[in-house]
Order: C-alpha cells, then structure tokens, then sequence
C-alpha cells in the first residue's frame, strides 16, 4: 500500500504503555498509519510517556528538542505526546514546545485518530465516562508469542510518593467478557502467554456473568483458554493479595511461579509515611503463605531508598526485609519528588546519602539475583522462545520464573515450548541444554 503513511512510536516506562502503545498503534491503523522503526520516515511521531522515573518530563522535552530539526525539514510531520507526563501536563507541553500538534492522557487514547483528523493543536485529558476499550478496534495486529492484556487501570491507594491516582484516575476493571474475548483472540493469533496489567491488578473486581469477579477466578477461567500455556499478573499490592489468589498459585499450573509485589522499605515507619497501610511483618507473612502454596516461586519488588525522613535505621529495616525475603530480582530507586504528591512538600535525604544506601541496596540485590539464578543449574525448566539468539541455531526465550534463557536449537521456532535442563548462569540470563519439546 504506497500511501501508507508511517507512524513511529517511543513508549517510555512500565508495561502498562507497551499495552497501551500497541492499541494507540492499532486505533491509528484504521486511518492508513503503519508502523516504522526508523523516526526520520515518519509521517506521525508519537512520544507514550511515563511518569514513575525520575525526570520524565525533562527526558520529554529532549525528546521532543531532537524532533524540532526533523519537523522543520517536514512540516506535514504531526508529533503528539500521549501517556502520564500528558496527563500530568497538559496544555504546557503546547506550550513549551511548538513542534508538538496532540495531547492525549491515558484513559483518552481511543480518540486519537479524530485528534489527528481534526488538524489542530489539541489536548485531550479528560477522564472519559466510556469505556475506552470497547471503543479501541479488536487486536488484530501480529505479534510474538507473549502478549499483555490490561484488565484493570486506576489506584485508590494514594501512596505519598506516587502521581498515578492523579494521571490515571480512580480503580477501574473491564468486564470479564471482554477480557475473555480480547484473550481468546490473542490466542488465535499465537499468542501462548498472556501477562494481566494493571496499575492494581489483584484489586481487579469486573463485571461478570453473575456479578463482580475477582482477579483469582478470572485467571482460572483464562487457565482454561485451549492453547494458552502461560499466565501472569503484574503489578500486585500486598492488601489485595486474598486468600483466593494465593490459593490459585498452587491449583494453576498455567499460574507461572513468578510474583511482582512491591514492599517499598522495610521499616514501619517509612511504610506509614509513604500511606502503605501494611507493615513489614505483614508483607514477610504475607511471603510466608504465598511461598506455602507455591515453595518455587520467585518473588521481585520494588524499592525506594531516600524517602524523605529516612533514617540509617530506617535503611537497615530494609535491607534485612531483603535478607528474610530472599528476591529473584528487584527495581530499586532513589527517591525523587513528584509535584502534586504529599512526599513532594517533605525535605529529602542528601543526595549523596541517598546514592549510598542505594549502591548497598542494589549490590544486595544483585547477590541474591545471582544466588537464584545459581540455583537453577542442573534443573529443568520450561522455556517458551521469544527470538533468535546472538549465537548460529540460538533461541532466547522466558522460563516459568522469568529468567531470559539461551538454548542451542537449530530447529527451534518463536512460540516453541521447550523442556531444557540449566547448564549455566551469566549475570542476567541462563544457558540450558535442549531436553524434549512440548506440545
């Protein structure tokens, strides 16, 4: 199709924009874009941007300054900016950079493609009152052999240092049907793997056929989609891990035995501070009957060192809740400030204090990351390929616990579901011999 016209997109930050970005992607298809990695053939630019990291707004607006010299040479080029730093800011990024034409929060994407039709400078963060996905076109596209489906967006939390219920709004869950249906389609498309978004996700509670279900009893009825092998969910709240849900860990074979479940810090005091409303002897027995149903399950989180009031004993409470725990990996930050939340008006730790406790919190990680990965030598795993590897007759693919795995299989194909015994661990992946195929 010769007058295709060419879209690239740079999606920033968390699962959730990867989902978010492939939808965006389709909904534009619809008025004849087509997807190309290469910015500079680009008829639209579009920028999904994240506001959990540090200084999203100023890696925006460089962005955006490296787009000035190609919107001059094109001027029919339209760049638009969607995601949270959208919603946070709106109508400034028109402001503060001409080169941008569109605006589009993250619960307004499905009307994108009128934005673009329309011609004009436009912003749109409203929070609409339709559901923006029975408006979004079925997912069509083709893709690997995983997929993200998100099921439910919004956070009711309000945790002190978080702008997410502000970009994001309230908690909302789509309808079990949907979800089924949007599933069932990936499979169909190949897909054997479906991970479940949502800035809350065991909060999920849709409409079903006989009133509100539960995240535990949608993923078993997903477990039961012909075809798909592999399920799992992220990112988990330690309140709205329910009895059912832990229960589903042990029941599910397709439940795979990896688990997201952010603590923050270990000291009590920091966790009231940042409004967690959980301690941490609540989250290490919370690990204790999650590990009961499921004693191979690799459990990640996430850290903030540096919040504002942090003490070194602060910083030792969480460092031995990382001890107690034992994690297969971690995300860990420096605490930064984001406008509009409580923690912002709060004097922070010393930068240089800061960097240090993060440097010990992360080098702790990495022991234990590493301690995992050792124990998975001389033991099978399930491995579903995703790629090639760097290596002749190489496939790279994900085993149950999410570790990245390389097996020499020269007749291997993307989709496969190997059995593959461990043979060795490199810093961030594993090495493992071909075993059997499964069907």
């Amino acid at each position: 199709m010769t007058d295709a016209k060419k879209l690239f997109v740079k999606t920033y930050g968390c699962q959730m924009n990867v989902y978010d970005s492939e939808r965006m992607v389709e909904a534009l298809a619809a008025s004849g874009y087509v997807t190309t990695d290469q910015v500079e053939d680009a008829d639209m630019v579009l920028l999904n941007t994240c506001h959990i990291r540090e200084k999203a707004s100023e890696k925006l607006y460089s962005d955006l300054g490296r787009l000035r010299g190609l919107k001059a040479a094109r001027p029919g080029l339209k760049v638009g900016v969607a995601g949270c730093v959208a919603q946070a800011e709106g109508e400034e990024i028109l402001r503060r950079s001409p080169v941008v034409d569109l605006v589009v929060g993250p619960q307004a994407y499905h009307r994108l493609p009128a934005m673009v039709e329309a011609g004009e400078r436009l912003v749109d963060t409203e929070f609409p009152v339709e559901d923006k996905f029975s408006l979004l076109p079925k997912r069509t596209a083709m893709r690997g052999p995983a997929a993200f489906l998100t099921v439910q967006e919004g956070c009711d939390k309000f945790c002190a240092f978080c702008v997410v219920p502000y970009t994001r709004g309230a908690e909302t869950s789509r309808p079990v049907a949907r979800l089924l249906d949007e599933a069932r389609g990936l499979v169909a498309q190949g897909v054997r793997e479906i991970t479940l978004l949502g800035q809350n996700v065991n909060a999920y509670h849709g409409a079903g056929p006989d009133g509100a279900w539960g995240l535990a009893r949608l993923v078993r009825e997903l477990a039961g989609i012909d075809g798909l092998r592999r399920l799992r969910y992220t990112t988990s709240h330690p309140n709205d891990m329910e009895d059912d849900l832990i229960a589903a860990h042990g029941d599910l074979p397709a439940l795979m035995p990896y688990l997201h479940l952010p603590v923050q810090s270990g000291s009590d005091r920091i966790l009231k501070a940042m409004n967690r409303r959980h301690s941490a002897d609540q989250y290490l027995r919370l690990v204790g009957r999650i590990r009961a149903a499921r004693p191979d399950i690799l459990l990640s989180s996430d850290f903030i060192v540096g919040f504002p009031g942090e003490t070194e004993a602060d910083f030792q409470a969480t460092l031995d809740l990382i001890r107690a725990v034992g994690f297969g990996q971690a995300f860990s930050f420096k605490y930064s400030a984001r406008p509009g939340t409580p923690a912002a008006e709060k004097a922070p730790v010393p930068a240089e204090i800061a960097d240090a406790r993060l440097r010990d919190l992360q080098a702790l990680i990495t022991a234990q990351q590493h301690s995992a990965q050792e124990a998975m030598v001389g033991r099978e795993a399930e491995v579903l390929y995703e790629k090639p590897g760097r290596l002749p007759g190489q496939m790279v693919g994900k085993s149950g616990h999410l570790h990245a795995v390389h097996v020499q299989d020269p007749e291997g194909r993307i989709g496969d579901l190997v059995r593959a015994r461990v043979s060795a661990s490199s810093s961030n992946s594993l090495a493992a011999r071909l075993l059997s195929r499964i069907a």
